[in-house]
């Protein structure tokens, strides 16, 4: 029997550690599956540390990536140079993850070339197209054209199928980013695993003040909202001598020079640079409270019994929020205060937060997702 051919393509951080798993999954299957890896470059550098801590081979570089590129002229390229892959290759399936620009634009080259199209991590909707901004329409765009839609909860389902998706086209599997966070963790806590990053991060780490780790990147908080957020960071850090706060900086000067204009020299404020995917784990579970407005964090924070408050003003991910795992708190500094203060003097509060089950799955969605595929391809 022939082997089928699979392209995962993905091209930020984020996709390859939801995407590991995955590749891993079918790697098993290596008898019936001829695996590649396509990288569009979107996040290079971040990109490139994940892929050599789960040492995942690359087979097609686009090296898409420049300085001040227009969304637009990303997509173009996207579009125009994953297709010559799939002309030159021939695959049976394209497998995208999630929201990116790299995700929406390689689905539309499979679908020109009427390639099978799975795309994992479907169906989250916050149905306000400019938040988050680009990410909604292109998981919108993605969800219109996929073939396979492998969704994390039965909420994603419940919007695929108001939106027309064939039942039968859609399978409920957790999310994959807990498959990937298991696995590092227990890399991580048998010592099993030495990394210099996690050596770094461990110094810096005060064992008398309780850690609150931040993250932020989102193009919509770009302006007044990390202005907010950083000012937010500035007086818990002056009026809570009992915490520190660490904050592995994003690279885009957006992000970058309001961060260090405002938080630097803050004796118990630790701006750090990017740091790679274990190092980060590792803040995680050494964390109390997370503060982020990245996605996937929200999946992550939950399953390590870790508070996140979300400085977004909407989330795609409603479920966590519903769990009492995750809430909402926008980029008003008065608001993000408050909500972080809550949870440092209200133990009942904390507790609430930081053991309510986590609706993201049991660490078994890449199992899952590659089961259907073989019962799929097993049909065709």
């Amino acid at each position: 029997m022939d082997r089928k051919k699979i392209i995962l393509v993905f091209g930020t951080r984020p996709e390859a550690i939801k995407m590991a798993p995955v590749y891993f999954e079918l790697q098993k299957n290596s008898h019936i599956y001829d695996v590649k890896v396509c990288l569009t470059g979107q996040h290079r550098t971040m990109l490139e540390q994940v892929m050599d801590f789960f040492k995942i081979p690359t087979d097609f570089d686009l090296s898409l990536m420049k300085e001040n590129q227009s969304l637009s002229d990303l997509s173009a390229s996207v579009l125009t140079e994953f297709s010559k892959i799939i002309v030159s290759e021939k695959p049976d399936m394209v497998l995208v993850h999630g929201d990116t620009t790299t995700s929406s634009m390689a689905t539309l080259a499979a679908y020109y070339h009427k390639i099978k199209i799975g795309h994992v991590e479907a169906g989250l909707r916050t149905h306000n197209k400019y938040s988050p901004f680009p990410e909604e329409i292109n998981r919108q765009i993605t969800g219109r054209i996929a073939d396979y839609h492998f969704s994390p909860t039965s909420l994603a389902e419940d919007n695929l199928l108001s939106e027309g998706i064939e039942k039968n086209k859609i399978l409920v599997t957790g999310n994959t980013v807990i498959d990937a966070l298991h696995w590092t963790v227990d890399l991580i806590e048998n010592n099993s695993y030495e990394d210099d990053e996690i050596r770094k991060v461990s110094k810096i780490i005060q064992a008398d003040k309780k850690l609150i780790l931040v993250t932020g990147h989102r193009r919509e908080n770009f302006g007044d909202g990390f202005l907010n957020i950083c000012n937010a960071m500035k007086a818990l850090a002056e009026t809570h001598p009992e915490i520190q706060i660490i904050y592995p900086v994003h690279l885009n000067p957006n992000v970058k020079k309001p961060v260090y204009e405002i938080l630097k020299d803050i004796y118990n404020i630790h701006l750090i640079a990017p740091i790679n995917y274990p190092a980060f784990v590792f803040l995680m579970n050494k964390s109390h409270i997370i503060l982020t407005d990245s996605g996937g964090v929200q999946e992550e924070g939950p399953s390590l019994g870790k508070p996140v408050l979300v400085m977004r003003e909407n989330t795609e991910r409603p479920e966590a929020v519903d769990a009492g795992t995750v809430k909402l708190v926008g980029t008003n500094s008065n608001s993000i205060i408050s909500s972080v203060e809550e949870l440092l003097t209200d133990d009942k509060l904390y507790t609430q937060m930081s053991t309510a089950i986590n609706p993201y799955g049991d660490g078994l969605a890449s199992k899952k997702i590659v089961e259907f595929i073989k019962d799929n391809f097993k049909k065709n």
